[in-house]
Order: structure tokens, then C-alpha cells, then sequence
């Protein structure tokens, strides 16, 4: 098959489709930038098909590069056949092409080299003739093999010489090893079984043993994992006889020649030291491989949720960093996101300066209007919690709090954007304004961070680094194009991830702005250095211009698609003034009277382009995460010791896995709800269900205090 119908099958979409979407990509535009204004061209493919898209067009390409250099070398060696060629073209995957170059590949020194080195490859092959008679007799045959010059005392030396050769024959046969890799894949099984080391994160793995070919991702991963900690020793096993059957079907053709106790002896061999090491190696890089790639999945997806979350729009915000020695941090951060003034308080171990931290943390209420104390989940959270719950209810008025996950805010408080960003201030202060700003904006806040530091991942350490780098930023770029970003104020870290725009000339942005004030058009931009007409076309759908006096540059319109949006709003008698002032209501009620179709050829663009165009036009600068469900925000604390089996709670959904979700019922422990315990029917998976960022309901079902673990079930509850 072509690579075109390739894609077209496995992502099951139309030929025509996958064909343009590859042009386009090779055309250089991107994946947000073709999945949000070239619909009409792809038939709406969205940014996820997108990816998916371009990750295996890279992997067929590969493969068809692989095949072609495979073909030459063979040819080189003059060993290149019909055969070979058509076995080649007929390989689907790296793994079988690689298993067809394997004779042929140059080898180190092995026990088959030096025997055939030795002569004794015309006696290999008088061996696999398997004839039922040899004259004289077989040992006399191989006398004449026999040379003490090249280390060949006898013909019993001869013959376990010759029997290396066919063992590495029978090894590097293609059909064979990929007929194995399916019995051993299908019937046999993962073991692990514990070392002299102890750690009780592996106990479940100390004797363990499960059938491969239905081994869940995560418990591959914890294996491997306990494996290079040198807790467990991991096997592959498999019925041996089950292979032995059938390489024995395939090679021997004579059990009564005298042969046979030889090539049987070469086939137990080739089993026992080549092959079964190199499948297992291979079965269990597939294992891990695929277990990674869910994973990434996995944790993607969570990402994709976290950064989604609805925002905190229009709140001031005290940004609380806990701590016991060197205080608790405190940053008051606007409702425009700047810092506007800080502090340090200690009113945890040791020193306990309660009432002198009351008093700074009122002055600070009362003096900003603060509307929220978000508090960092991390060391002495549980102390802080408790105080400014106090604190709040001793001042009275309507100050919330809200304890915030403080994922990643050390690492972006000791990175470069971090100095960059707060010069002055020292690392904890700076992580007392991200946990602030990532409740009032999330994405803007987290995309300073590396994804993986994030922290709601599975096993995301044990990943391919570069592997998931380049899912974790695609994430990244699709979530940040799907908001937009406003020209005027986002940082140059979250402009990086625009379409079009790489660091360089992220920074190059804001360099602009710094030395000549607001732009006040998305075609400014052009006159920063590193943004060419190519990059422009890519980005300028997804950058906002609040205050430009054009409208649609506040919008999601495309400028290419300026004259088309004109020519909507002059055929129902509208004007720009319309859509500032949000009052085109019953725009896209009159376009579908007039007919969808006709009205797009009419003004001159796509129907799916027509329709984005009305989205817009109908609520310009409009937020994509306005409608998802708000921050829950507190005014008491809950303890785990006030926790019972029985008792109702919402909560927020921090982190999906592979066996559940942990959820954050407000006691600083989230609590698990295991994959059986999130509905009334079957689920499989629990992305299912839920997603980082969902608020559900929950029941506790038990509570262990000693552990520190909260199990809770979602079964009856409505969601």
C-alpha cells in the first residue's frame, strides 16, 4: 500500500484528505494553523487527527527510507534476488525489515563465522540435505573436514562446527523469528520475581507473572522501573516446546536420517542462545514501547484538561507560597496578573508568629481588595490552610481561599524565565506569584514550565525523552492556539508556542513592544525582525489586538478572511461598531436562512470558514475555557480525621491514570477513586469518564489515616 492510503485506513479518513493535509505539512504550515483555517481543504481535520497524521507519515517515511537503504546493501554484497526485493517491499514495519537485512548484515566475530572461517559451511549444508543415507557413514564424511591447522582436531569438531552454522542459518531466518515473536507475544508470559534488594513500592511485583498479551501499560512500566532500581529480575517465559514444534516442523524433513541428531541438536541451539534472547529483548522493548506511547497518551491528555482550565478572570489574587524555616511567601498579584506587592510571613514551625502574620496578611485584604488566597500544596500546606482559613473568618467579608497544586512552581522559580521575568525577587517569592497567576490563568502561567515538571503524568521519567518532549509541546501549541494569545501581554514564552512563531522571534515580539509600545494592528507585526510573510500567514489568526481599530484583529478570523467577514456583515446591514458592541445575536439565524452554501460562495469563502467566521463575529474575543466549570474556591478546612465512610464530597480531578483518577477533596491528600469505582457499567479506561480539571462528586468509601490513603467511589453519583 502507498503511504497515502496507509493514513487513509489506519486514521480512517479519506484518501483525499490525508493527501492534502501531507501537502499542506510539506508545504510548511502547521498542524493549529491547518486544523483551524485550511478546513475546507483537509474536510476538518482536527489538530489531534493532525498530529497523529504527521507522527506516522514521519514513521512511513522512514521505513521507506529504511527499505531502500536495506536493498542496497544487499545489492552491494550481489546477493540481492526477486525474492529479497518482494520480501522487503511486503514489510509493514521496521522490526520485519530488519529481520530480512539480518543474514546479510555485517556480524562480529561469532561461533558460525569462525567455523565457516574453517571450512566447514559445504558440510553444514551436507547436514541439511538430511539424506537418509551417507556414504560411508556420516562421521566418516566428516573426516574429510578435519584440519588441525585451522583448529579442527576431528570430526566430531567438524560436525558441532558445521551445527554453528546452522543454528545462526536457522536464527536469522525471517519467517521464522516473526513467527516466533507471534507465538511468544500470544502465549507467553511477563515474570518478575524479587532480587536481594527490598523496597515495598514493588511488593505486588515480588512474584509475579502475567500473560503478555494482555499485561495493562502501567504495570509494564512499574516493572521496568523496579528492574533498573535492581529490585526485580524480569523474564519472558514461554512453553519451550511450543517453539521447538515448530521450528522442528520447519527445518527438520527426515527424523530417520542420520542427520538428525545434529540439525535437531543446531535447532535447539538456535532457539536456547540466539533467538529466545534477542525475542525477548525485542518483545519487551515493544512492551515498553507501546506501554510509553500510552502513557504519553496519557499524560496529554491530562495536560491538554490542566491547561484548559477555565480561568480566574477579573479576581486579585494572593499568591501563598507555605513553608516552615524560611517563612511562608507572599505575592499580590492584580487582576491583570502584575505583582504588586509581596511579604513574608512565619506563622508555621518553628517560630510560629501567628498574630504578627494575621495582621500582615489583613492589611494586605483589606488594603488590595484581595478576592482569593491561593495556597501552594506543598510543605506546610496543611498549617497555612488552617491559618488563613482563621484569618478569613476572624476578618469576615468575602475573601475565598483555595489551596492551588504547586507542580512545577520550584522549577520555574529557579529557571532562566523565572530570573528573567522577577530579577529581584528571590525563587521563593517568585513561585508565590506563579501558584497566584496559574489560578488566574492557567495556560498563560504553566507554559513557562516543562510540561513533564507538571506533575500529572505516569511514570513520564521512564519515557523516551525526545519522544515525549515532542507530544508534551504539540499539546502545548494546540492548547495555546485554541485560546489565542493577546499581542500586548503575553510573555514570550507563551507567544513561543504560536503557529509560525519559534523563540527567537517570540522574543523578538516582545523586544518590539518593549521599545515601541502596544501594537495597535496584527499587521504590525510584520515589522518585527524574524516574522517574514510565511510566518505571518501561520500566526496572525491566533494573535488578539484588543485596542486595534480594526475589530476582526480581536477575533479568530483570519486576516485573509478580512474581506469575506465585510462582505457578511454589509449583506445583513451591519458595521464593525456591531460587533464590538456584541449585538449581532441573530447573524447566524439569518445566514442559515439565506443558506449556508450559497452565502459562502457568495461572499467568497468556505462553508466551514463561513461558519467560524459568524463564531466569531458573534462574540469577538471571546475565551474558549469560559465555559468550563470554575476554580472551587473555600471558606473551611477539612481534615482527613473529620472524613467517613458514607460522606458526600465534590471535588476537583487532579490526575487520571491508568487504575483511576486522584481526585482533590480539599483535606491535602487527594483520594483515589480506583478505576471500578468511577461508574455504574464497565469502564475500560478511566479518560472515559473523567478528565484533569473535572469538578465530581464523590462518596469516601474508606479512609486510612496511617497510610495517608482516601479511597472514593463516583458509582451512582451524576455527572
Amino acid at each position: 500500500m502507498e503511504i497515502l492510503d496507509i493514513l487513509s485506513v489506519e486514521l480512517g479518513i479519506r484518501k483525499t484528505q490525508a493527501e492534502a493535509a501531507v501537502k499542506l505539512l510539506d508545504d510548511g504550515n502547521t498542524v493549529p494553523f491547518i486544523a483551524r483555517y485550511r478546513k475546507e481543504a483537509t474536510g476538518g481535520l482536527d489538530d489531534e487527527v493532525l498530529r497523529a497524521l504527521t507522527e506516522r507519515l514521519t514513521y512511513l517515511r522512514n521505513l521507506e527510507k529504511r527499505r531502500e537503504e536495506v536493498l542496497s546493501l544487499i545489492d552491494e554484497q550481489g546477493k540481492l534476488t526477486d525474492e529479497i526485493r518482494e520480501a522487503v517491499a511486503a514489510a509493514e514495519t521496521l522490526t520485519e525489515i530488519d529481520d530480512i537485512y539480518r543474514p546479510y548484515r555485517p556480524k562480529r566475530k561469532t561461533r558460525a563465522s569462525v567455523a565457516r572461517e574453517r571450512g566447514l559451511e559445504q558440510l553444514a549444508a551436507l547436514l541439511m540435505e538430511q539424506s537418509s543415507s551417507y556414504e560411508p557413514d556420516l562421521l566418516t564424511v566428516a573426516e574429510a573436514y578435519v584440519d588441525p591447522e585451522k583448529e579442527v582436531p576431528d570430526a566430531k569438531a567438524a560436525l558441532a562446527g558445521s551445527c554453528d552454522i546452522i543454528a545462526e542459518d536457522i536464527s536469522d531466518n525471517a519467517d521464522y523469528r516473526r513467527e516466533i515473536r507471534t507465538i511468544t507475544t500470544e502465549y507467553g508470559i511477563l515474570q518478575s520475581q524479587k532480587t536481594d534488594a527490598d523496597n515495598p513500592t514493588y511488593e505486588h511485583y515480588y512474584n509475579y507473572m502475567e500473560k503478555i498479551a494482555g499485561i495493562p501499560s502501567h504495570r509494564v512500566l512499574a516493572v521496568n522501573r523496579g528492574e533498573a532500581e535492581d529490585v526485580l529480575k524480569v523474564s519472558v517465559q514461554i512453553e519451550k516446546d511450543l517453539i521447538l514444534n515448530y521450528l522442528m516442523a520447519q527445518v527438520i524433513t527426515d527424523f530417520k536420517s542420520p542427520a538428525f541428531k545434529y540439525v535437531a541438536s543446531a535447532v535447539c541451539d538456535a532457539y536456547d542462545r540466539l533467538i529466545a534472547p534477542s525475542i525477548e529483548r525485542e518483545i519487551r522493548a515493544a512492551l515498553t514501547e507501546t506501554a510509553g506511547e500510552q502513557a504519553i497518551k496519557l499524560f496529554s491528555d491530562n495536560l491538554k484538561h490542566l491547561l484548559m482550565q477555565a480561568p480566574l478572570k477579573g479576581k486579585t489574587v494572593l499568591g501563598y507560597d507555605p513553608g516552615y524555616r524560611t517563612g511562608c511567601k507572599l505575592a499580590v498579584v492584580d487582576k491583570t496578573g502584575m505583582v504588586i506587592d509581596t511579604a513574608v510571613i512565619y506563622p508555621t514551625k518553628p517560630q510560629e508568629r501567628i498574630e504578627e502574620s494575621r495582621r500582615v496578611v489583613t492589611k494586605l485584604i483589606k488594603k488590595y481588595g484581595i478576592d482569593v488566597v491561593a495556597i501552594g500544596n506543598g510543605t506546610a500546606s496543611g498549617e497555612s490552610e488552617m491559618f488563613i482559613a482563621d484569618t478569613l473568618r476572624e476578618i469576615g467579608g468575602d475573601t475565598k481561599y483555595i489551596v492551588v497544586s504547586e507542580a512545577g512552581a520550584s522549577v520555574y522559580s529557579a529557571s532562566k524565565v523565572g530570573a528573567e521575568e522577577f530579577p529581584d525577587f528571590d525563587a521563593t517569592q517568585r513561585s508565590a506569584v506563579s501558584i497566584a497567576r496559574r489560578l488566574q490563568d492557567p495556560l498563560a502561567e504553566l507554559v513557562k514550565i516543562d510540561p513533564k515538571s507538571i506533575g500529572v503524568g505516569q511514570y513520564q521519567h521512564d519515557m523516551k525523552e525526545a519522544r515525549l518532549d515532542e507530544a508534551l509541546t504539540g499539546v502545548v501549541e494546540d492548547c495555546v492556539n485554541a485560546v489565542g494569545v493577546d499581542l500586548n501581554t503575553a510573555s514570550y514564552m507563551l507567544l513561543s508556542y504560536i503557529a509560525g512563531i519559534n523563540m527567537t522571534a517570540a522574543k523578538n515580539i516582545v523586544k518590539y513592544r518593549d521599545e515601541n509600545g502596544e501594537f495597535t494592528s496584527r499587521a504590525q507585526v510584520l515589522k518585527v525582525p524574524r516574522i517574514g510573510a510565511k510566518a505571518y500567514e501561520q500566526c496572525a489568526g491566533f494573535l488578539r489586538v484588543p485596542g486595534s481599530n480594526e475589530i476582526l484583529d480581536n477575533t479568530g478570523v483570519h486576516p485573509e478572511s478580512y474581506r469575506a467577514a465585510e462582505k457578511l456583515l454589509r449583506k445583513f446591514g451591519y458595521t464593525e461598531e456591531d460587533v464590538r458592541l456584541g449585538t449581532l445575536t441573530d447573524l447566524r439565524r439569518r445566514a442559515e436562512d439565506t443558506g449556508i452554501p450559497a452565502l459562502a460562495e457568495e461572499i467568497g469563502c468556505g462553508e466551514a470558514t463561513l461558519t467560524d467566521i459568524i463564531g466569531e463575529l458573534e462574540k469577538p474575543g471571546r475565551d474558549v475555557r469560559d465555559g468550563l466549570p470554575q476554580p472551587q474556591l473555600k471558606e473551611r478546612v477539612l481534615t482527613m480525621e473529620e472524613l467517613t465512610p458514607g460522606m458526600y464530597l465534590t471535588g476537583t480531578v487532579r490526575n487520571v491514570i491508568d487504575f483511576g483518577a486522584f481526585v482533590d477533596i480539599g483535606v491535602h491528600q487527594d483520594g483515589l477513586v480506583h478505576v471500578s469505582e468511577l461508574a455504574d457499567r464497565f469502564v475500560k479506561h478511566p479518560s472515559e469518564v473523567v478528565s484533569v480539571g473535572d469538578v465530581v462528586e464523590v462518596r469516601v468509601k474508606d479512609v486510612d489515616l496511617k497510610k495517608k490513603r482516601i479511597a472514593l467511589s463516583m458509582k451512582g453519583m451524576k455527572r
